[in-house]
């Protein structure tokens, strides 16, 4: 098995299909103690189905968390239980934070700094994945635009913290900061 950095910050970004997810189980797979966050709840027939093909391809040996909404306490939970601590992904956590906001302007800016204060004191390898979505359809209500606005400055925050930066195109990863660990 692989040492881990204690307290490094890997993101792995990409589109849609990219091959985000798999590239970070790859990264989190050479350690031997992984605690896998899933952002995602349950709304529909589709979404139950998804994150039920999700939790049959991650390793059984894996620990499972769904925490939508609370990441930094997830991190604080499992930091010294885990070598790796993995979160799919970040796309999710914002859509989560924007509908939990409310009458709020100002709550997802403090969850995001919370966020990045924890990610900066951890004691375990942390790996992020989210979806670059800045190159994609310019969104057509304003729900969509401060939504993708919001995941961009959040990627960006993330991004300037990390350690290593993965951009995953068409399943093949490059690195944008640091270096890259598992090459396809």
């Amino acid at each position: 098995m692989q040492e881990t950095r204690q307290g490094s910050l890997t993101l792995v970004l990409g589109g849609v299909r990219s091959g985000k997810s798999r590239y970070a189980q790859q990264l989190a797979g050479q350690s031997r103690h992984v605690v896998f966050v899933a952002t995602a709840k349950i709304s529909d027939e589709e979404m139950r189905a998804k994150i039920e093909r999700h939790r049959e391809d991650r390793p059984k040996e894996w620990v499972t968390v769904e925490e939508p909404l609370n990441l930094p306490a997830v991190l604080a939970k499992h930091e010294h239980e885990s070598d790796v601590v993995l979160v799919d992904c970040l796309t999710v956590y914002a859509a989560n934070l924007l509908e939990a906001e409310g009458e709020d302007p100002d709550a997802f800016e403090r969850s995001m700094q919370t966020l990045c204060d924890a990610l900066q004191v951890v004691n375990c390898r942390v790996i992020m994945v989210s979806n670059e979505v800045g190159s994609g359809v310019h969104p057509v209500s304003s729900l969509g635009r401060k939504y993708r606005d919001l995941l961009g400055e959040m990627n960006q925050r993330v991004a300037s913290i990390a350690d290593d930066v993965v951009l995953m195109v068409a399943g093949l990863p490059l690195a944008l900061k640091g270096h890259l660990e598992v090459t396809l």
